[in-house]
């Protein structure tokens, strides 16, 4: 089994690696220190199984959890943190596998049995979603066989496209496995719904105006511009998408 070490502090990266050495089952193929470190790693040597720390500066563990499932086939991810026994039950109750530092032999290749069972198969949304009140603070689109990561604030629509989510951002537009139902839920504090198809940032929004056919439409501030593309409110959203304004 290939496995990536993940972890901002390097003692406990030799550690982990110092006890893998001796074990016959697992090959470490890489370290990283972050989450950022740990995506853009994983695209490059594509492990069976990460060990990630769940409390990182930038990217927390948890959101690189959920990047890390969008990967085919998906690692298997062990948790090393140090969370007290009622705190990590959250995680034993859906299958994820943790290791409490200070790491011990025993549990961590316990855990890595447990995680080994899952590679090949994605991790359950259920899993990851378990974020802990953690919302990410990027979205992840494929891109020439790597991870990008696009910071949620730079983006300023997710538009359904077929199976995919379109998302138009301050650097370009990119594709996502994401639902449009499933983004609304976890940044509906961020975005509005203007039709069924269409989530908008709403501090991107400049007002509401009619247009020609006397539709309302969105009017985007001058600097979040999206290319060829009006973005009509429907009649069941209108009344919402004005209240968000003035509270916002």
């Amino acid at each position: 089994m290939k496995v990536l070490i993940v972890d901002d502090e390097k003692p406990a990266r030799d550690r982990l690696r110092q006890i893998l050495a001796d074990e016959d089952d697992y090959d470490v193929v890489g370290e990283a220190a972050n989450g950022h470190e740990a995506l853009a790693e994983a695209a490059r040597v594509r492990p069976d199984i990460v060990l990630l720390d769940i409390r990182m500066p930038g990217m927390e563990g948890i959101e690189t959890a959920h990047h890390l499932n969008t990967m085919d086939p998906a690692p298997a991810v062990v948790f090393t943190t140090a969370y007290d026994e009622y705190a990590v039950d959250a995680f034993e109750a859906r299958a994820i596998g943790y290791v409490l530092k200070p790491v011990r032999r025993s549990r961590l290749t316990g855990a890595l049995e447990q995680a080994t069972r899952l590679v090949g198969n994605a991790l359950s949304e259920a899993a990851v979603d378990a974020k802990l009140d953690v919302q990410r603070k990027h979205v992840c689109a494929h891109a020439h066989g790597e991870l990008k990561l696009i910071p949620v604030h730079e983006v300023i629509t997710f538009l359904a496209d077929q199976k995919y989510v379109s998302v138009d951002h301050d650097n370009g537009q990119d594709l996502i496995d994401d639902s449009l139902k499933s983004l609304e839920a976890e940044f509906g504090d961020r975005f509005v719904r203007i039709h069924r198809s269409a989530l908008v940032a709403v501090d991107r929004i400049d007002r509401v105006e009619k247009n020609n056919e006397g539709k309302s439409r969105i009017v985007l501030r001058d600097d979040s511009q999206v290319e060829d593309k009006e973005l009509i409110i429907s009649r069941r959203h209108v009344a919402e998408v004005k209240r968000r304004l003035k509270e916002s």
